[in-house]
């Protein structure tokens, strides 16, 4: 059995693919399939945008299709002010790696204490298999952004400088290999839903919170 992940992203393309495997599931990415479309991601939350990228994948397939898709919240912040979907937008306007990371600083030296403030991320999911849809969404353990940036750099990912794992007390640039794998959290429960979603026939939607 064959899943479409619709995603560009390669890397994040072999998240669940270790675990689907050993269900039977191969997992193809849409490199493998040379099909990539230009898809307006206009939901207003991360299933709503996950959905409108299955949807649309799913009509130039004939495999069950899943995309995923994942919002920002951040503690103590007016929902006005909450990224959400829009990390890198702010005002209309896409932000650099640098205003970024001075966006973010400003908003944990306003709304954090203590030079912390605490987030998570939010993630969904939407499978479709035939004409039947399924959802799910949980979220990821919360993490603090501070306002004194590592001295490490990820190129496009610069949150990661002012990021630290709570568990490790460490930023998200200085963790190793090992320090991942303690903090690695079980994604179990999502590999069964994309499973059973495509294995089994039943409508029934799914929540974690």
């Amino acid at each position: 059995m064959k899943v479409l992940f619709a995603t560009g992203n390669e890397t994040k393309a072999q998240r669940f693919s270790k675990g689907l495997l050993a269900k039977g599931i191969e997992v193809v990415t849409l490199k493998e399939l040379d099909t990539e479309l230009d898809i307006d991601e206009n939901g207003k939350t991360a299933i709503e945008n996950a959905f409108i990228k299955a949807r649309a994948y799913s009509k130039v397939t004939d495999i069950p299709v899943f995309a995923m898709d994942d919002t920002l919240y951040l503690e103590n912040v007016p929902e006005e002010r909450q990224p959400g979907m829009y990390v890198r937008r702010v005002d209309g306007k896409r932000l650099t790696d640098e205003e970024m990371l001075n966006h973010y600083i400003s908003m944990v030296k306003e709304f954090g204490t203590n030079g912390k403030l605490t987030c998570r991320w939010v993630y969904g999911i939407a499978v479709i298999h035939g004409e039947k849809e399924y959802s799910y969404t949980w979220n990821k353990e919360d993490f603090y952004m501070v306002d004194v940036p590592s001295d490490k750099v990820n190129p496009g990912y610069p949150l990661n400088s002012i990021s630290v794992n709570k568990k490790l007390n460490k930023y998200f640039t200085d963790m190793t290999d090992e320090d991942k794998i303690i903090v690695a959290e079980d994604e179990s429960d999502v590999v069964d839903f994309i499973a059973n979603s495509i294995l089994e026939d039943r409508s029934k939607q799914y929540e974690k919170v």
